[in-house]
C-alpha cells in the first residue's frame, strides 16, 4: 500500500486519517476543514460480517504463563500502530487470522 493523497486539499500526501470516517488528510488545517461537515464511521460490508460470524468458534482463553498475556499499554501501542493497521489490510493476512480465530485447534493452522 503506497502513500495516499490528502482527500481534503488533494495536493499533499496524507499523513493522518480521520478517527471517525478514516478519510486521509495531510495537516491540521485540512482536518479542521474536513470537520466542518459531519462524517460517520463507515459500516463494514455485509459479506465480511457474515463470513466472520459464520466461522466464529467459542473457546476459553487459557494462558500458561502470565508473560503470554499482553498488558494494556502493549495492546494500546499495537492498536495505534499505523504499520500494523496497514498490514491488517492485506487480504491474505485477514484470511489467515480468520482461519486461526475460527479454528478449534489454532496451533494446527500455523503449521
Amino acid at each position: 500500500m503506497g502513500p495516499r493523497q490528502c482527500q481534503v486539499c488533494n495536493q499533499a500526501q496524507s499523513k493522518y486519517k480521520c478517527p471517525s470516517c478514516y478519510l486521509p488528510y495531510c495537516s491540521l488545517v485540512c482536518f479542521k476543514k474536513h470537520k466542518e461537515s459531519p462524517c460517520v464511521k463507515p459500516q463494514p460490508s455485509e459479506t465480511k460480517a457474515t463470513a466472520v460470524s459464520e466461522s466464529f468458534v467459542e473457546k476459553p482463553f487459557v494462558a500458561d504463563e502470565s508473560s503470554e498475556v499482553l498488558q494494556n499499554f502493549q495492546l494500546e501501542a499495537i492498536a495505534s500502530s499505523s504499520e500494523i493497521r496497514d498490514a491488517l489490510n492485506d487480504e491474505a493476512l485477514q484470511e489467515l487470522i480468520c482461519r486461526i480465530d475460527g479454528s478449534s485447534n489454532a496451533e494446527n493452522q500455523l503449521a
